[in-house]
């Protein structure tokens, strides 16, 4: 097995043996499995940051056998500048998402590990697969483990939130198993993505093909206006589960405009191009306000992830440089904030068993250590220089003002109302007074809790001190991409 192979199949293969382990008087080994298998998840990939050439747009890692062979369909995968970075970053927040759920989950806590594994190595299969049907595979696969965390250890109306998860994301899907079928029977009966690059389509099939993998895009963004989905799951799921879904899961829509709209259908994507910054303008700015409004802390995380992932597409679809490299930090750096963000109330949710703003006040005065890892986040959120959240921001912002100086204008004042919500959010919680009982019984974190928040507030501000590791290695991958959008199909 190569590396990539080891990275998708080593935390699935801990996950089926977490499942066989069936009685929750295990459930402290079962605890301590899913930790090793995690941590030797994460440590599988470390290699490849070590071997990848930054000097190269080539894919890297490549392995390719048969898989289904009347069809011409391979086991085919490979890594470039685009992918590398989300392998490390979903090993990683799949680490820290078992240590956040290892007192919080009591109840069928192998079943709860083992899916949260398997759901690591399908979204790494997502980010690798070069082969149309294993992506495809891969793509809808990461379905069903996190309809099984939503609908068995969600909230009240987790059943509701689990099925319109699932209807919205698989609906969107049956459009690009259309477009990539039409693709395997006009490129001669080859479902290789880098050779769909290459196909010579006229105007109106492009507009078709771009439309339709928009469809399964989109709602995984999720884009406005089918990002409605995503607050109803984001209260019912659990915290890992929303740490997961913001952190990586969003991220696979965005991935795949980068890996088959664009590259696949380039004339199309810059005939609407305006329509998908107009989206994007939308969901950074009617979305942040909408996000000022919202009493319950998660919803309003989970329209500020709506908001921040608005300026990933707006990047992508400015066709320069700047835009595209700062989508893709964007992308990493929203991994680890949101991801933060959704623990600490989590955090907090364990000892409250509340989500509302108006249940607390003046945290910060009995849990300081957690308050101070807290607006850390809230400051990363905000897109405070020298934490992750400037970075990407920052360069989708000066892409932005380099195509257009209005658009820039338009994009820049998602920072103002960002710091409005996550200010105000911070203001009603953690400080001032305290504000209840509920909050005067509070107790700080524990240890287990301060190496969670810690592992990422390292990651936050590595990220924002230090960006170029990440920016390095996207380089030359970014330029090739830029390369095949310009040139013409016709």
């Amino acid at each position: 097995m190569g590396l990539l192979s080891l990275a998708i199949w080593t935390p699935i293969a801990f996950g089926v043996v977490l499942l066989a382990l069936g009685r929750d008087e295990q459930a402290r080994a079962v605890r301590w499995i899913a930790l090793v298998g995690s941590i030797v998840g994460l440590l599988v990939t470390l290699p490849l940051y070590g071997r990848f050439d930054r000097t190269t747009a080539a894919m890297q890692f490549v392995e390719k056998g048969p898989w289904i062979e009347r069809f011409h369909i391979n086991y085919h995968l490979g890594i470039d500048g685009i992918s590398f970075w989300f392998v490390l970053l979903t090993a990683f927040i799949t680490v820290v998402v078992v240590i956040s759920a290892w007192e919080a989950i009591t109840e069928r806590v192998n079943q709860y590990m083992g899916a949260f594994l398997i759901l690591s190595g399908l979204m790494i299969g997502v980010f690798c697969a070069q082969d149309a049907v294993l992506f495809y595979v891969f793509f809808e696969a990461t379905l069903i483990p996190m309809y099984l965390i939503i609908g068995i250890w969600g909230g009240p109306n987790k059943i509701y939130a689990a099925f319109k998860f699932f209807l919205y994301t698989l609906l969107g899907s049956l459009l690009m198993l259309i477009a990539l079928i039409y693709l395997y029977a006009k490129s001669g009966g080859s479902f290789d993505i880098a050779t769909w690059h290459r196909l010579p389509l006229p105007q109106l099939t492009q507009t078709l093909l771009f439309f339709g993998f928009f469809a399964a895009f989109a709602v995984k963004v999720p884009m406005w206006p089918v990002h409605t989905w995503l607050p109803d799951v984001h209260v019912e799921a659990p915290t890992g589960g929303s740490a997961v879904l913001a952190a990586i899961m969003l991220k696979l829509g965005a991935y795949g405009f980068l890996r088959f709209s664009m590259p696949i259908a380039p004339d199309a994507a810059r005939e609407w191009a305006w329509l998908m910054i107009a989206l994007s303008l939308i969901a950074v700015i009617y979305v942040g306000l909408v996000a000022m409004v919202q009493q319950d802390m998660k919803k309003l995380v989970a329209y500020s992830s709506v908001a921040h992932m608005g300026f990933v597409t707006l990047g992508f679809f400015i066709f320069n440089d700047l835009g595209v490299a700062g989508g893709i930090v964007q992308m990493i750096a929203h991994g680890f904030v949101s991801g933060a963000m959704f623990l600490c109330i989590g955090v907090l949710y364990d000892r409250v068993h509340s989500r509302q703003i108006a249940s607390y006040g003046g945290v910060a005065n009995t849990m300081p250590t957690f308050s101070a890892f807290a607006i850390l986040f809230a400051m990363a959120n905000c897109g405070l220089p020298a934490t992750a959240g400037f970075v990407g921001e920052w360069m989708v912002i000066l892409g932005a003002v380099k195509a257009n100086f209005w658009l820039g204008l338009l994009a820049a004042t998602a920072l103002i109302f960002g710091a409005a919500y996550t200010l105000w959010m911070v203001k009603r919680v953690y400080l001032g007074p305290i504000a209840n009982d509920d909050v005067r019984g509070l107790t700080d974190i524990n240890a287990r809790e301060f190496l969670m928040l810690g592992l990422l507030a390292v990651a936050v501000l590595f990220m924002g001190i230090y960006p170029k590791p990440f920016t390095d290695v996207m380089n030359a991958s970014v330029a090739n991409f830029l390369k095949q959008v310009a040139v013409s199909k016709l």
